[in-house]
């Protein structure tokens, strides 16, 4: 099998579930060296409390022909995150893609700002926010030895779609736009030392935890439709890691350079499928059938 990320080495900070381990899986299925990082390992939850470990997602990266290698950090310690990075760097001299997917916070969905809980709040902007800066800084400087560096912002949202939609709370909202900004910003940054910064966001995604809690799997969950009919657009973690194994693999990347996109848009780019030969547009579909209130249709959205 080709593998066009062979010799690369990537760190996916935030690879415990969801987003974070579909790319780190795609990743390594590409031929890369992948770190996975988060704060759930074998031994300890986070606080969100949920069974999956950064170990299993390095084992999935082992299986679908790349290495994996797990690293239990919080990326809210400054510390931990320096020696992560310093790690990377003895054991392999380079590092060329960078993945912020690191998140985890509880929400409370639907309150006002006066309304919200304010430590919960002030957790969710630490946790969305505070980590991938603090990631960035120590990462980039070995990232920038040589041309070609590439740092993926996962969000939820395009910066489109977030500047005209308030986004379920004040905090998640503020969240949501930051991490866009960030890939602008970083872009502008990396940009004289020959490296790219893009802000990806999945569509509606079947994470573990969504899956949970409409009660179903990855095999059957379009019975999740008999209770939200728009469930049909969603997409699998492995669309958006096929998103960025693309952007990974991309000689002309650059093009991309501080722009927000979605996996959708990608999938048209660059040809690929979710698992089930489909390409979900999500975000047109939010667009222009969900949220003017049509009825459920994904008929030329997948």
């Amino acid at each position: 099998m080709e593998k066009p990320l062979a010799g690369k080495i990537a760190l996916v900070a935030g690879a415990t579930r969801g987003a974070g381990r579909g790319i780190a899986v795609r990743l390594g299925a590409a031929g890369a060296t992948v770190y996975v990082t988060g704060r759930s390992t074998a031994s300890r939850r986070s606080e969100m409390n949920r069974p999956e470990t950064i170990e299993e997602t390095a084992a999935l990266v082992d299986e679908a022909g790349g290495r994996g290698i797990a690293i239990g950090v919080d990326h809210l310690e400054a510390a931990q995150v320096r020696e992560l990075v310093a790690r990377i760097d003895a054991e392999q001299g380079a590092l060329d893609v960078l993945v912020n997917d690191i998140y985890g916070a509880p929400i409370e969905w639907g309150k006002t700002v006066w309304e919200s809980t304010l430590d919960t709040g002030l957790r969710t902007l630490r946790l969305a926010i505070d980590t991938h800066a603090i990631t960035s800084h120590f990462a980039l400087p070995l990232m920038i030895r040589k041309p070609g560096a590439l740092v993926v912002e996962v969000n939820d949202g395009t910066t489109a779609y977030n500047s005209e939609n308030y986004r379920v709370s004040f905090f998640y909202d503020l969240a949501k736009t930051a991490v866009n900004r960030m890939a602008f910003a970083l872009g502008h940054e990396l940009k004289p030392h020959g490296g790219t910064a893009v802000a990806v966001t999945p569509g509606w995604l079947r994470s573990e935890a969504m899956l949970d809690a409409y009660q179903v799997t990855e095999e059957n969950w379009r019975d999740a439709t008999k209770v939200q009919p728009h469930f049909a657009i969603s997409e699998s973690p492995a669309f958006v890691g096929r998103a960025v194994a693309a952007l990974a693999g991309d000689a002309d990347v650059a093009r991309w350079n501080g722009k927000s996109v979605s996996s959708g848009e990608l999938a048209r780019e660059y040809g690929f499928t979710d698992l089930d030969g489909s390409r979900p547009d999500c975000w047109r579909y939010l667009v222009e059938v969900q949220d003017p209130g049509k009825p459920a249709d994904v008929t030329g959205y997948r």
